[in-house]
């Protein structure tokens, strides 16, 4: 049988990975090898990263809600739970968002919240 050569599957799969490898520093982008095993570590972090800027949005929210409530003279646990008392839904991120662009909002949901919890 005649010799078959790959040589285009082959350059059109190189060609690919180093152009997803542009932009690395040295070696990272001009040799496959380097670059593919790069590009795969890329992948990994991209996949783990997805999950994780869920978890640091949530984090800075609550941070933020936080700070705003000790403003108002409350915790933020006593917060959240006053204003789940006064059936007032509403997530954390518009929470840090009156925060942050208008604290007379939140001020009024404080004192929603605070008064939920004497009653």
């Amino acid at each position: 049988m005649p010799r078959v050569k790959g040589g285009t599957v082959t350059r059109k799969r190189r060609k690919k990975v180093l152009k997803l490898a542009k932009g690395y520093r040295g070696s990272k982008h001009r040799l496959f090898k380097t670059a593919n095993t790069q590009v795969m570590v890329s992948y990994r972090y991209a996949f783990r990263d997805r999950r994780q800027v869920k978890r640091d949005f949530r984090k800075l929210w609550i941070a933020r809600i936080n700070a705003a409530a000790r403003l108002n003279d409350i915790s933020y646990s006593k917060l959240m739970h006053g204003l789940k008392v006064a059936g007032i839904d509403i997530n954390r991120k518009m929470l840090a968002e009156l925060a942050v662009s208008d604290a007379k909002a939140f001020s009024d949901l404080a004192e929603q919240a605070k008064s939920a919890i004497a009653k």
